[in-house]
């Protein structure tokens, strides 16, 4: 079984390729020279190929890269290539709460691209998933980089939401599942085994990650300013707006409902120190994570 993964150098894509192997695994993505809108160079990248895993997605706009153009039309030229390509199956990763006409253009667009999928007349899977980590994520990754960098953390109402967080290799798990057929429902919500409150999620992993930082409670909306803020200055922000909205609302159930896989496919790890420490980055975040200092360090490179 041969599976194009749109995204395919992302953190889920990524991860999925590296578990399907170079025999079975095409990674379509801007980094390998393919445009996800471009409908031409998706059909060649998905000649011969018998499913799409399609994993593309962005969760801030940056210049052209906007939640309409990847998510929806992105998703549209998928849909058209696979179509051309004779693909039988789409999987596409979706998020546990995309849904429409609640406010948040990372949704909507999630939903969009969702009901493209749906009305695509291919036999599909869409895997509403939760909040993932391992190795390369934007969780424990943003995390540890914070508590390192930083002796204090906000909590901004971290408490009174929880989340499930998702191993990747158990949603690598399912994708493949989904990948080869086995899931029977046309839409499913994709969580974590333990269901913790955000805000013992960060202790733990900040714990893992050797730091104590003093915790300090602030209002729910000083989140959106610090993600707006943080999408000003930072190359990858330390959240971004689309992630503040899922903070406030919680990543432990799914809307509009969907059911999970089956027991046997649904993600069974724990969400553990073990887990955790296997995610940590090296360092905490400094100034090549600020734009500005990039802008320039880029300048220079260029005048010399």
């Amino acid at each position: 079984m041969r599976i194009a993964i749109t995204g395919g150098t992302g953190f889920v894509g990524r991860h999925l390729a590296e578990r399907l192997g170079p025999g079975r695994a095409v990674p379509v993505s801007r980094s390998t020279g393919v445009s996800i809108t471009d409908v031409d160079a998706l059909t060649v990248a998905f000649e011969g190929c018998d499913a799409v895993a399609h994993c593309a997605g962005i969760n801030r706009e940056i210049g052209d890269q906007t939640f309409q153009r990847v998510h929806v039309e992105g998703t549209r030229a998928v849909v058209e290539a696979a179509r051309r390509a004779g693909v039988t199956r789409i999987v596409m990763v979706s998020f546990l709460r995309a849904r429409p006409d609640c406010g948040s253009g990372y949704h909507e667009s999630k939903w969009a691209a969702e009901e493209l999928v749906r009305h695509s007349g291919i036999e599909h899977t869409i895997l509403k998933s939760g909040m993932i980590y391992g190795p390369g994520d934007h969780m424990v990754d943003h995390v540890t980089k914070a508590v390192r960098t930083l002796p204090v953390f906000a909590t901004v109402g971290y408490r009174e939401r929880t989340a499930r967080p998702v191993p990747v290799d158990d949603a690598v798990d399912v994708l493949i599942a989904a990948l080869e057929g086995r899931i029977p429902d046309p839409t499913v919500a994709v969580m974590g085994a333990d269901e913790v409150t955000l805000g013992e999620a960060i202790r733990r992993i900040a714990r893992v990650a050797g730091r104590r930082p003093a915790f300090i409670p602030v209002p729910t909306w000083t989140i959106r300013v610090l993600a707006q803020l943080t999408e000003w200055t930072m190359v990858v922000p330390l959240v971004a707006k689309a992630q503040a909205r899922m903070l406030a609302e919680g990543v432990s159930e799914p809307a509009p409902y969907a059911p999970e896989p089956p027991a046997d496919i649904r993600p069974s790890r724990s969400f553990s120190d073990e887990r955790i420490r296997a995610a940590l980055p090296a360092g905490g975040f400094g100034l090549d994570d600020l734009r500005l200092v990039r802008w320039l360090r880029g300048r220079r490179s260029a005048r010399s």
